[in-house]
């Protein structure tokens, strides 16, 4: 029996907001003491990554093709919604998510005090095991000016049943 594996990759990028009434929401998990991020949704460049891994790995485009920042509906909206109709969308297909990591990138906020609620809140929604890592730009470029944040995420699905 031959199981049938795919494997996306998902990226995202949002800059720091200077509204200082916007929370900052990573992974699915409020970050006190922080400005938020722009974005027409929550901003959340960690479930945004992984929305884009899960669609890419599935064959199903990006993020924008699904809820595109021109449409009024999505403003404001919670990432979460979006990787659950993610993961609706390749179940539907046949597909399961087997695990999805992610490497965030930001200078500040340490990631380390919120890692295992991030890990527990992303795993909760894509219903598979989450590693959740983060790293520094070392003050080079925008990230390291702590002009804002990115997230790298990689899914991978497996076929139902095989």
């Amino acid at each position: 029996m031959t199981t049938e594996h795919r494997v996306g990759f998902g990226f995202d990028v949002h800059r720091f907001s200077d509204d200082p009434d916007r929370p900052l929401v990573l992974g699915g998990v409020p970050v006190p003491g922080y400005p938020g991020l722009v974005g027409h949704s929550d901003a959340d460049v960690v479930l945004h990554a992984v929305v884009d891994a899960v669609l890419g790995a599935g064959g199903f485009g990006d993020i924008g093709e699904h809820f595109p920042d021109t449409d009024p509906g999505w403003r404001g909206a919670e990432s979460s919604a979006f990787v659950m109709a993610a993961v609706a969308l390749v179940t539907a297909d046949g597909w399961v998510v087997e695990n999805v990591d992610c490497t965030i990138v930001t200078e500040a906020p340490k990631i380390a005090p919120f890692r295992a609620a991030m890990r527990e809140r992303v795993s909760q929604l894509v219903g598979a095991p989450v590693n959740i890592k983060a790293s520094r730009a070392e003050g080079l470029g925008a990230i390291g000016r702590v002009e804002g944040a990115a997230c790298w995420a990689v899914a991978s699905l497996r076929r139902n049943g095989s």
